[in-house]
């Protein structure tokens, strides 16, 4: 099977805790590669974009107002089954 890539985005309560390190270990353990990394602000107008799916949920402005609450980690996470791997580590 070919690798994939997905987004990953360590949300800025882990962030504020200082488990970036710690997450960062467990995407390198399960065999990932973090192919791009950055520390941002992600802001109003790209946290509505990221999250349009969820526009007419109730839980839609309480979702942008945590994702935009402080500093984030995104990136881009290549390996096989990517994807799926991110979504067990994050308990989806």
């Amino acid at each position: 099977m070919a690798d994939q890539s997905t987004l990953f985005i360590v949300k800025p309560d882990a962030v504020r805790r200082g488990l970036v390190g710690e997450i960062l270990t467990r995407i390198e353990r399960k065999g990932l590669r973090v192919e791009a990394m950055k520390l941002m602000r992600i802001d109003r107008a790209l946290a509505e974009r990221h999250y349009a799916e969820h526009t007419e949920k109730p839980f839609f402005g309480d979702l942008v107002a945590f994702i935009t609450s402080g500093d984030a980690v995104v990136g881009r996470l290549t390996g096989r089954e990517s994807i799926t791997v991110w979504r067990d580590l994050m308990g989806s």
